[in-house]
């Protein structure tokens, strides 16, 4: 009998193997199209001579899909199934990637800003059919491990996808960062564009009719338990939940205000390889996850971890803003792993707070979700809407660099996000009554 439960064991391990594949490989290409927006911002602030506000609307509309979408996302899963939903937002993502190419031929920044909103919308879809297999696929005592690992994937992807755009599009221009370009320059570097992107959109909408012919097993729907709304203002009754829900918002305008201005914020100081600079503040985030693997909850409690990272967030940020750009102390002192690449240390402290940001989501979710109960899934739906911060994160940063404060005196927008997550970590997460 013992023998043939641990045959069992081993076939229901087995089954599950490939749907695991291919879920990660689905975590890898939604964390490629999402940090590919770190090396698409300065890339298209030269194109099309933008601000920095303007340059932050690109991020802007990428995000904001999340808080339109969403819901509506639900509601297609509901009707089409999970494997459906997956194959459904990779076309719209496919769709998107073809999007790319008239805007490029035009230069026309409206259709770049449709694009991303479209690519958004796709990522919101998908990530809501994906997410439920990483928890539902597996054994239940082992899903926080699939969660970290597809984190990983995610986050690892990031590091990948500038490296992936350098050298695809921008290889074969010199003399960039400048700003002095040609307008035979510029229309070269819009048409560089086109391949690449029309590359992707073609991978994508392979990969997505693979995962629809996929033996990919069909989740089981949930009951249907009614009208959410009437559950969520008893949800945000909890204190713990609604300042959570913020301290998730901040965070997020943090992490992408990090991930994804630091190659225009490079580009404004000069530096040639500025589209690659994503990659170092998503290769921090990787350490940091891996470091949370490791120590939380075995040596650092949740609640711990997250003080640390907020108070290493307002560090770095003040370090950012009251740095020196003409100074190459910290990367001298790192030259055993930056090698001859040299950047000043305000760009180092910036990919610093990747380290700061990685242990954020993992330590707010559960803590803010801690005590609700039957409403666990009202809060949790409440939870992912704070990545709209995304949204409006560098949006705030690309106002503030409009004025005297400049492109690095903009940083200061993260003071008050790192604060309130401190908080949060403090006290918030610990409240249970607002009186």
């Amino acid at each position: 009998m013992e023998m043939s439960l641990t045959q069992d064991k081993q076939e229901k391990q087995k089954s599950n193997a490939l749907p695991m594949i291919i879920v990660a490989g689905l975590f890898f290409i939604l964390g490629f199209a999402t940090w590919l927006n770190g090396s698409l911002m300065p890339y298209l602030k030269q194109i099309l001579q933008l601000t920095p506000f303007q340059a932050s609307l690109i991020l802007f509309s990428f995000y904001i899909a999340v808080t339109f979408t969403a819901l509506p996302s639900a509601a297609i899963i509901r009707r089409v199934g999970y494997k459906n939903g997956m194959a459904l937002g990779m076309a719209t993502m496919m769709l998107a990637g073809l999007l790319f190419i008239p805007a490029a031929k035009t230069q026309v920044f409206a259709l770049f800003l449709f694009a991303q909103l479209v690519m958004g919308a796709g990522q919101t879809l998908l990530q809501t059919a994906v997410n439920p297999y990483v928890v539902r696929i597996g054994p239940e005592e082992s899903a926080a491990a699939r969660i970290s690992i597809m984190g990983i994937l995610n986050k690892g992807a990031g590091v990948v996808a500038p490296i992936v755009f350098t050298a695809l599009i921008l290889s074969g221009f010199s003399d960039t960062a400048s700003g002095d370009l040609s307008q035979e320059k510029i229309d070269a570097m819009a048409n560089a564009l086109v391949f690449p992107y029309l590359g992707m959109a073609l991978f994508i909408g392979l990969l997505g009719f693979a995962v629809k012919k996929s033996p990919l097993p069909e989740l089981e729907k949930e009951a249907d338990e009614g009208d959410n709304k009437g559950h969520i203002k008893e949800a945000l009754s909890h204190p713990n939940l609604a300042l959570g829900v913020l301290a998730l918002f901040f965070y997020v305008a943090v992490e992408v205000i990090a991930g994804d201005t630091i190659g225009t914020f490079a580009l404004s100081l000069g530096v040639e390889n500025y589209s690659v600079m994503t990659s170092y503040t998503m290769g921090c985030m990787v350490i940091g996850y891996i470091l949370g693997i490791v120590l939380i909850p075995r040596y650092v409690s949740q609640q711990t971890a997250l003080m640390v990272s907020a108070a290493l967030g307002v560090v770095l940020s003040l370090g950012v803003v009251l740095g020196d750009n003409n100074s190459f102390a910290i990367a001298n002192a790192l030259s055993f792993i930056l090698g001859d690449v040299a950047f000043p240390d305000t760009l180092i402290l910036i990919a610093f707070l990747g380290l700061a940001n990685a242990i954020v989501w993992p330590a707010v979710f559960p803590l803010a979700l801690s005590g609700m109960g039957k409403l666990t899934s009202v809060g949790s739906a409440l939870l992912v809407m704070g990545i709209s911060g995304g949204a409006f994160g560098p949006l705030f940063w690309g106002l503030a660099s409009g004025t005297s404060m400049g492109q690095q005196g903009g940083y200061i927008v993260m003071l008050p996000c790192y604060l309130f997550i401190l908080f949060y970590a403090v006290k918030g997460c610990k409240m249970r009554s607002w009186k």
